[in-house]
């Protein structure tokens, strides 16, 4: 797979997740992902992102930044959303907050096999 070409392979899973349209998540994510060195397999990253959902009903992802040099994939994802309840263990409780997360992502077999995430928690601490 070229650059090009994963690169568009991201953008769809970021519209899988966007559309919210779990059934068609195996399409871009391995069986066997990991995730920040945990072994979640399939249903247990499914279960992260629907989980996410609930607990931030306006999430949405947005692409910042795509760099693609196969088989990986980095990402600056910008979030601008309301969290119910705590978040990362801060009390958002609903307030609107903006930040950012730093993604990597290793492809095998045209799905996403591991990712590595880190999440800007000091822009959300800075906003409360």
């Amino acid at each position: 797979m070229t650059g090009p070409e994963l690169a568009d392979l991201y953008r769809a899973y970021i519209a899988c997740l966007n559309a919210q349209a779990w059934p068609q998540l195996g399409n871009f994510v391995h069986d066997h992902v990991v995730h920040n060195g945990r072994r979640f397999g399939l249903s247990g990253y499914r279960d992260m992102l629907v989980g996410n959902f609930a607990d931030i009903p306006d999430l949405r992802f947005d692409i910042r930044l795509l760099l693609s040099d196969p088989p990986y994939v980095a990402s600056i994802l910008i979030f601008d959303c309301r969290p119910r309840g705590a978040f990362l263990g801060l009390a958002v409780n609903g307030r609107r907050v903006a930040f950012t997360e730093n993604v990597f992502y290793e492809f095998r077999e045209g799905r996403i096999a591991e990712v590595w995430s880190v999440i800007d928690k000091a822009a959300i601490e800075s906003q409360l």
